[in-house]
């Protein structure tokens, strides 16, 4: 039977250092554990040795003091991931062709198979479907060390809660679901967790803590959806569907607010339902149609906006073809540089196809932001200027971050189409 160890000075393996595994492996160090932060990217890891950080959750002030200590030691070499106590996998779980593709989380079991020990630990946080953890990625530790799980080493699975850019809710304070195959892998887990967190909460089974993770986000995604298509109709219907979201957002009860915007970006909401989804099809043969429509809507949001310019611009005598249009905002979200699956790439993209000139303008995407905007390194970039706002044809609001200098924009932009309901004036139409 396994002997469990004590969660003091822990060896730790941290697989995948971004947006989840680098804030993971910063706040286990600073408790005291010692943490190896392994990747494949060498671009990544060069930066990290060398204390920049490309996460803007983590700024370099929180990396120099791990470094010199060498509580933290960020590596591309697996054989620095031997001998640990603790093992987190936090590498990318992306779609391929509607399907859900784990090849990097069985690259990463077959890498710590190498190097797992007797009594150690493994936990998976890469967000995937109900059964990865038992059917997938346990099997190939197994194989690659010739142990057996829940007798020879712990395995569990704890779904990430990380949110970029949120200044309230971090790491340390948002509580931490956790589950193990076994309850001894359970308790293992649990009492790691509990030393990086201040709330842990244990589910039954590994398959209720990976549900837990695609609830959450599915529930996200179909009552965005919701608002999505309700802006759509309310406009539609000439109703001011911001006034009546403001207006049921006073109910203290029943009601939670969801806004409509450009469409839906990050790891998250464009890819965890479909794995819920994927999972019922292919288990069950039957269709999730709340995903599939929550999809289907917010899938098409950056055509329906291309669709609102072409009519704004029509309103006041302009083609789009040839017009100049600024975006504002390449993230998915505000106040951060991720760029995952934007909707911006999309709605750039359709411009330039009817004939737009399109610039685009964000204080937080740049060209070594992490992760890189794929589909828009060859977007014309331009910094937001009197003269530079004057000249275009459009003004298009897509992420509302706070560094943008909005009576400026409002001021000087011929026309604004605010896909976020921040701006207000008679020559700015809401989405």
């Amino acid at each position: 039977m396994i002997e469990n160890r004590q969660f003091q000075q822990l060896r730790v393996v941290v697989v995948g250092q971004g947006y989840v595994g680098l804030p993971l492996a910063v706040r286990a160090a600073e408790v005291g554990h010692k943490v190896v932060g392994f990747d494949v990217d060498a671009q990544r890891v060069k930066r990290l040795v060398l204390g920049e950080s490309y996460v803007e959750d983590i700024p370099h002030a929180r990396l120099a003091p791990l470094l010199s200590t060498g509580a933290y030691r960020p590596t591309l070499d697996s054989s620095d991931c031997a001998d640990f106590d603790v093992a987190i996998v936090t590498v990318p779980t992306p779609l391929r062709d509607g399907v859900p593709d784990l090849s990097h989380v069985e690259d990463a079991a077959r890498m710590l198979g190498r190097h797992v020990g007797r009594g150690a630990t493994v936990v998976l946080e890469s967000t995937t479907y109900p059964g990865t953890t038992e059917e997938v990625f346990g099997p190939l530790l197994e194989h690659a060390s010739g142990l057996t799980a829940g007798h020879d080493f712990h395995i569990g699975y704890s779904p990430e809660r990380i949110d970029p850019g949120n200044s309230t809710w971090k790491l340390e304070n948002t509580p931490k679901v956790i589950s193990g195959i076994d309850p001894a892998s359970k308790e293992a887990v649990r009492r790691f967790y509990g030393s990086l967190v201040d709330t842990v909460v244990p589910v039954a089974s590994c398959k209720e803590a990976e549900l837990t993770k695609l609830l959450e986000n599915t529930f996200r995604h179909v009552n965005i959806a919701l608002a999505n298509e309700l802006a759509i109709f309310a406009h539609e219907l000439d109703i001011d569907v911001w006034s009546a979201i403001n207006a049921a957002s006073t109910k203290p009860f029943g009601f939670m607010r969801f806004a409509p915007g450009p469409g839906v970006g990050g790891h998250c909401l464009p890819i965890d339902p479909s794995y819920l989804s994927w999972r019922v099809q292919r288990t069950l043969g039957r269709n999730f149609r709340f995903v599939e429509l929550a999809n289907d809507v917010n899938n098409h949001m950056p055509d329906y906006v291309v669709r609102r310019l072409v009519e704004g611009l029509n309103e006041r005598k302009k083609s789009l073809n040839g017009s100049r249009i600024l975006l504002l905002g390449l993230a998915y979200k505000a106040n951060t540089g991720d760029a995952r699956e934007t909707p911006a790439a999309r709605i750039a993209e359709l411009l330039t196809d009817m004939g737009a000139e399109v610039q685009a303008a964000d204080p937080h995407v740049t060209d070594d932001a992490h992760p890189r905007a794929a589909r828009l390194e060859n977007l014309q970039r331009v910094e937001v200027t009197p003269d530079g706002l004057a000249a275009v044809d459009a003004v298009v609001l897509l992420a509302d971050h706070d560094a943008f200098d909005y009576p400026l924009i409002t001021a000087q932009a011929p026309y604004i189409l605010d896909c976020r309901h921040r701006l207000v004036g008679a020559h700015v139409e809401s989405l």
